[in-house]
């Protein structure tokens, strides 16, 4: 997608000027992946132009593969990101209808050549919400990826404002989680999805504990028995600038805590979700053990909200330091 929003803290009625940059969901998770040192394609449908062109070569630039990007459609989706601060919370305007990703339709692609050698597939809840279409091709590519073995993971990313095609999330969503091995969503999504909430707890208060989360995890599980793993991220949104963050994961049996760390000075939390989702994928496929690997993607995802635009721009060794306690910031000369 092509994000536009005006310079620094300015509301959109202030602004005379757009920032452009790209992102969206499932290619935010591909980046991380890839700065990590993984092979990574990404697969969409994008126009032919010259819009097109660049988030192509965004893409490149940071070494994820393109070669199955298919072309087609009139436009690209667009996202206007207003940011918010201190007590004024952020602001996003959609402008998605009528893109190359809403219009997709079944059969448009070849899901048995795209994932030829793949041994992951990674979806957001995003693409499902766009349009009935995109949502139809979602589930080719899950039944895809299920013959043929391919671990597959989701972020529910339930988003309020992309569902307007005249289906709820409730019914589409679980026939798509339920091909899933790992599920992920953050506090607020398995409510906002499935019904489940965690009891006890207040987002914007900042209260919410770890523990209370397993109840969450175990209904998802139950309604989702391919599931493995189901992880919940846990932001207490104190102000649009101070945040805590944290996560849990649990596999079935035991459920795993992550260190909870005090964002203060948040530069941007867009794709902060999808830079825990990279973080994780990387340290189930690397690490060896679930604690550890839940560890890595909360270090990862609070590194990101210190870096402009969707995509998270740290190594494997800066997130490895901030996960041995150096949170101090100083010059590495």
């Amino acid at each position: 997608m092509l994000r536009l929003a005006p310079p620094g803290y300015s509301r959109f009625s202030q602004a005379s000027s757009f920032e452009a940059t790209f992102g969206g969901g499932e290619a935010n998770v591909a980046v991380s992946l890839a700065n990590y040192g993984l092979d990574v394609d990404f697969v969409t449908r994008l126009p032919e132009n010259d819009i097109a062109e660049g988030a192509i070569k965004e893409l490149r630039k940071y070494n994820v593969g393109v070669d199955k990007i298919m072309r087609g459609g009139e436009r690209i989706g667009i996202y206007f990101l207003e940011t918010g601060a201190v007590s004024r919370a952020s602001k996003v305007v959609y402008d998605r209808a009528h893109s190359s990703i809403a219009t997709i339709e079944k059969g448009m692609i070849d899901w048995q050549k795209i994932f030829e050698g793949a041994t992951w597939f990674h979806w957001t809840g995003i693409t499902p919400a766009i349009s009935q279409g995109a949502a139809d091709v979602c589930l080719e590519a899950l039944k895809a990826a299920s013959e043929m073995n391919i671990t597959i993971s989701t972020d529910l990313n339930y988003r309020k404002n992309l569902w307007k095609y005249g289906k709820t999330a409730r019914e589409v969503m679980p026939e798509l989680v339920k091909y899933c091995d790992v599920i992920l969503g953050n506090e607020e999504d398995a409510e906002k999805v499935f019904g489940y909430s965690a009891p006890e707890s207040d987002v914007t208060g900042g209260k919410v504990e770890a523990e209370k989360y397993q109840w969450v995890c175990e209904k998802l599980m139950k309604e989702f028995p391919k599931a493995k793993k189901v992880i919940v991220t846990l932001r207490g949104s104190l102000s649009a600038s101070h945040n805590t963050w944290s996560g849990v994961l649990y596999d079935g049996k035991t459920l795993y805590q992550a260190p909870e760390y005090q964002i203060t000075h948040i530069v941007d939390r867009v794709g902060g979700g999808d830079s825990f989702m990279g973080g994780l994928i990387y340290g189930l496929l690397n690490m060896k053990d679930n604690q550890q690997a839940l560890n890595f993607a909360v270090a990862a995802s609070c590194l990101k909200h210190t870096i402009p635009g969707d995509f998270n721009q740290v190594t494997v060794d800066e997130v490895n330091k901030l996960m041995g306690g150096d949170a101090s910031g100083r010059v590495s000369r």
